[in-house]
């Protein structure tokens, strides 16, 4: 048996996890979760809500089922590799706020101005994210100033927050602000985004092709 069994769909936030596990050499094994169909007893087994991804890391003293991306993320980045990917003690406090940030108010923000929502002055006090243009330009702010989440060092909280950044200049649910763009470039250039890349491209097509 794989090291982890790795329940998603090509057309998810599953390509974020597959990147983290690349990232870290992790031994899984994939369940591809067709949309439409009925979830697999496991999937459901280890996380009642379905989503995907949702990762089961199968260890000595058990099994430990993992859901919610940015915790898959973070788990692999402490479990796997040796660390690497993980914060040195200087990294941590830039590693986890943004991990949280892009988790938080980032993904908030823009599913709110995606459904047509834009709090008022009074309202963005309560709102977690204040305003959309309030989370932009703070994201731009740290990506003119850093080439990565924790300054001049890749780690785990890029596959996350790199993610979200690629994804959202791709759809045009962020600004293509060069600083987004550059910090893109430097992502895609990591040869284990490129592999884990590949593979749900390859899933894409041949689920395109079996439709057509």
């Amino acid at each position: 048996m794989a090291d982890y069994t790795f329940f998603t769909n090509p057309m998810s936030r599953g390509q974020i996890a597959r990147w983290a596990l690349h990232e870290v050499g992790a031994d899984y094994e994939q369940v591809i979760v067709d949309y439409g169909a009925p979830k697999p007893a496991a999937l459901l087994a280890a996380n009642g809500m379905g989503k995907l991804p949702t990762l089961v890391h199968h260890s000595a003293d058990g099994d430990y089922p993992l859901a919610e991306t940015s915790a898959i993320c973070a788990y692999l980045a402490e479990t796997e590799g040796g660390g690497a990917l993980a914060p040195t003690a200087q990294e941590r406090a830039a590693y986890y706020r943004w991990m949280f940030f892009a988790a938080g108010p980032m993904e908030q923000a823009i599913t709110a101005r995606s459904a047509g929502f834009e709090p008022n002055e009074r309202q963005q006090v309560s709102f977690g994210f204040g305003s959309y243009d309030r989370m932009v330009e703070t994201l731009a702010a740290h990506c003119r100033a850093h080439d990565f989440v924790c300054g001049s060092r890749f780690t785990m909280a890029d596959v996350y927050v790199g993610s979200h950044v690629m994804w959202g200049t791709m759809f045009k649910t962020l600004p293509a602000l060069p600083e987004f763009l550059a910090y893109g470039e430097r992502l895609m250039a990591r040869p284990a985004y490129s592999q884990a890349k590949a593979i749900d491209e390859a899933l894409i097509a041949a689920m395109q092709e079996k439709q057509s």
